[in-house]
């Protein structure tokens, strides 16, 4: 424990990281490479190898909150109690963040009922099947289809493209637009995604993500970006269409998908981080499955 070399991410980690995700995947949108780095540094994230496997660890003032190592089950289930000892070594309340249903039941396996759980519904990641999204097929997504026919008919001229070198450019201008038309410099949330997201854009080959653009009259009216997560998990980072452009949304989502995502039986459309709209919106896609993710604490010893 005396050995963890706590350090920010930075993109000279990249292989590394990527090896262990490869290695020890998950469905989680956490799982990821651009995760790590991009977020990283808005919530404080450093990492550590142990040899056998990574931590990653979150600061703030009152605790240290620890992801689940990636790394073998084994070696996880002899770092949980050197966790708990390095936070009360530096002062902190111990806690993890982000732990599957099933990841707790592992833990609580290896230590019954010494720790304890609470889901953030804000923090579940949407999790639909790909064919569903791309066909929009069954009684239940009729009205997405009608979005998708009436954004046809309404632009003829509409064109999907991949997100490649030659219209990096203007899909960055196009973001710095829409950051402009919905108030991100008045919103420390708004203004954080974005900054994700224009830095996506900035590392886009560098982090080898994939990408989808959708014109109207020639010019970007929505952009998506994603990676593969695991063999059978594509995720998406960032989807970004312009408001006053009707249907856009439902249309890069439906393109994407069936360009970007073959081969791929889910896709992950993450979190809706508590926002009415956004939970609306994506359960109206009908997802096969909500990936609820939560925070563990020590269970509090009651003295008699």
């Amino acid at each position: 424990m005396d050995e963890w070399n706590f350090k920010r991410v930075g993109i000279e980690d990249q292989k590394l990281i990527e090896e262990y995700f490869r290695k020890y995947p998950e469905r989680s949108c956490d799982r990821t490479f651009f995760g790590v780095l991009l977020w990283g540094r808005h919530y404080n994230l450093k990492f550590a190898d142990t040899g056998k496997a990574l931590l990653f660890r979150e600061e703030d003032e009152r605790s240290y909150g620890f992801a689940w190592p990636a790394g073998p089950e084994e070696e996880i289930r002899e770092l949980i109690p050197q966790m708990e000892m390095y936070c009360e070594k530096h002062g902190g309340e111990f806690l993890m963040y982000g732990l599957s249903e099933a990841q707790f039941a592992l833990l609580d396996s290896w230590y019954p009922g010494r720790y304890q759980i609470e889901y953030d519904r804000d923090a579940a990641d949407y999790i639909y099947e790909s064919e569903k999204l791309c066909t929009l097929s069954g009684k239940k997504l009729h009205g997405k289809r009608n979005h998708i026919n009436k954004f046809k008919a309404t632009y003829e001229d509409w064109a999907y493209e991949p997100l490649e070198e030659d219209n990096l450019e203007e899909c960055f201008q196009m973001a710095l637009k829409w950051r402009n038309e919905n108030g991100c410099e008045d919103d420390e949330e708004k203004n954080c995604e974005m900054c994700v997201t224009l830095n996506s854009l900035r590392l886009f080959r560098e982090l080898h993500l994939r990408g989808g653009v959708l014109r109207v009259h020639g010019e970007i009216v929505a952009f998506t970006v994603g990676e593969p997560v695991s063999e059978d998990t594509f995720v998406v980072h960032i989807e970004k269409a312009f408001a006053e452009v009707p249907g856009a949304y439902t249309m890069i989502n439906q393109q994407f998908v069936e360009h970007e995502c073959k081969g791929y039986r889910y896709v992950n459309r993450e979190d809706d981080a508590g926002e009415e709209g956004l939970r609306k919106a994506k359960l109206s896609y009908k997802p096969a499955m909500l990936l609820e993710k939560g925070i563990v604490t020590k269970v509090l010893e009651v003295s008699e």
